[in-house]
């Protein structure tokens, strides 16, 4: 177990101690310091009422219905800035499956841990009453300033009542006593098994994932963050691909998120070797494995997730027809359901709405990349690039980035200096309606509009003297002749689109 502690910490329970007190570090860092790991955060629990501990700190605050007081230090840790330190507790029954109905403190530590939820985080450490600070080691933290900014202590003990320690050397995430009771009180714990059995490379006892899947129901009570937050933190982990197919096989993924669970057993075409569940999950694992956003992971997640709707047929020759469209709206819907932030739902939609985008060296023609470019953003096209990796690595293709895929994305950064909307062409709406004599109206939103898609065809015509010639031409015609032209440029833009839609269908084998 490692033995050093911030400054911070120590200080805060001794001073509890020193008044007479008892306290204790609980939970996640106690559990991280059984496992030899530095914890990420800190929690502390006493028999000490909030009152008694906001006066033994001057720098506190006490604002919530659980007794919690945050401690208000001067580190220069962002973790240790505020310390929690909550009174022992009670709890009584979780009627909204929730929230308990009532906190009443305890006055055994002994009840405290007994209201947690698994046993790994059910533990405590005691700072010994013989404890000394070491404060001579050569190992120790200290700052620029020489000045120790974390202690080792020479005794201390571990409170065990529930076997946290073995579960955590026998590597598995067991519920405090009565698996049913603990999720019954507050179904997010399920979540919260899975999430932890990935995040530490634990599998869940067999009777705890037993009460999961018979509770799963349960989940339905939870609060669209809550439930968001959790899968997250199971996306964002090393092993997200497997806590996808854990929710799926515990019952929880079809309460949260059916639209995935529709991929399980959906075979694909003669192009593919795994089924459409086994291709998406797969996909994640790359992502998760290089590391990247969540944005690209959950479009990797995502990126097919239309095909079991979209399917036509059997066999080798069945076709997903615009399952990149249908599963860009699922994507928007599943993202906005669970109250993901309005940008993260965007990008995922429109990574999944283009990840199929078509690239052969000498074969796209440079306007169409810079169609693409403008509808998917220029800062996202490197993301766009990674889901269509992922969906490479998911379909079984040993090589994530071949030749043409990195010409792409060269010719995308060189493509990313010419002009893809009107806000980058060398005339504005201004100078437009100073030329022509043209109020502002819709007109002069058409006239920009056939400028930018001449433009995107040839960026060489992005020059002042052709565009304010060009604009006074255009202005010369009726306005319905002005909308007929801006009508057949936008048909133009999607015809080109669909142009490589099409080739895309092709190669995937679809119609």
């Amino acid at each position: 177990m490692k033995n050093q502690f911030p400054k911070e910490i120590v200080e805060a329970i001794n001073t509890l101690q020193n008044a007479g007190f008892e306290a204790y570090l609980v939970g996640g860092c106690v559990r991280d310091l059984v496992m030899g790991k530095a914890p990420a955060d800190w929690d502390a629990t006493t028999n000490a009422r909030p009152e008694n501990i906001q006066n033994l700190f001057a720098e506190s605050v006490y604002e919530n219905e659980f007794g919690t007081v945050r401690i208000i230090t001067k580190s220069d840790d962002h973790a240790l800035k505020v310390i929690e330190i909550t009174p022992f507790r009670k709890e009584a029954k979780y009627s909204d499956k929730r929230h308990p109905d009532a906190v009443t403190f305890a006055n055994k530590l002994e009840d405290d841990l007994a209201r947690r939820d698994f046993t790994i985080n059910a533990m405590a450490l005691r700072f010994t009453n013989d404890a000394k600070l070491i404060t001579n080691d050569p190992e120790l933290m200290t700052n620029e300033d020489n000045n120790v900014i974390s202690h080792k202590l020479s005794s201390y003990k571990l409170i065990d009542l529930f076997g946290g320690q073995n579960d955590i050397e026998k590597k598995i995430i067991r519920a405090v006593g009565n698996p049913n009771e603990r999720f019954g009180e507050d179904a997010l714990r399920m979540m919260r098994a899975v999430r932890l059995a990935v995040q530490l490379g634990f599998a869940i006892e067999e009777n705890t994932a037993r009460a999961i899947h018979e509770h799963a129901g349960l989940l339905r009570f939870i609060a669209k963050e809550r439930i968001r937050d959790e899968l997250t933190k199971i996306i964002m982990s090393d092993r997200a691909a497997e806590g996808i197919e854990l929710l799926r096989r515990l019952g929880l993924l079809s309460l949260f998120l059916p639209e995935l669970k529709e991929g399980w057993e959906v075979g694909q075409n003669k192009h593919h070797i795994y089924t459409v569940w086994e291709h998406n999950l797969r996909a994640l694992a790359h992502a998760a494995k290089e590391k990247w956003e969540l944005a690209v992971r959950i479009g990797a997640l995502f990126h097919d997730i239309a095909k079991p709707r979209c399917k036509v047929g059997d066999g080798p020759d069945s076709t997903f027809y615009n399952h990149e469209v249908v599963g860009a709206k699922m994507s928007f819907q599943i993202l906005s359901r669970l109250r993901f932030p309005a940008d993260l739902v965007k990008k995922v939609t429109t990574l999944v709405r283009y990840h199929l985008f078509y690239y052969n060296v000498g074969e796209v023609s440079e306007s169409s990349v810079r169609r693409l470019i403008r509808r998917v953003g220029p800062e996202h096209m490197e993301d766009l690039i990674r889901v269509r990796i992922c969906d490479r690595i998911g379909s079984g293709v040993p090589k994530a980035e071949p030749y043409k895929l990195r010409h792409f994305r060269f010719l995308v950064e060189k493509l990313q200096r010419d002009p893809i909307s009107t806000r980058m062409l060398n005339i504005n709406g201004d100078t437009a309606k100073e030329l022509t004599g043209i109020p502002q109206s819709p007109k002069i939103g058409f006239l920009l509009q056939t400028l930018l898609e001449e433009v995107l065809d040839d960026p060489t015509k992005n020059t002042r003297e052709y565009l304010e010639g060009r604009v006074k031409t255009l202005a010369a015609m009726s306005d319905s002749e002005l909308a007929t032209l801006a009508k057949q440029a936008k048909e133009k833009t999607l015809g080109l689109e669909e142009e490589v839609v099409s080739r895309i269908k092709q190669k995937h084998w679809v119609k």
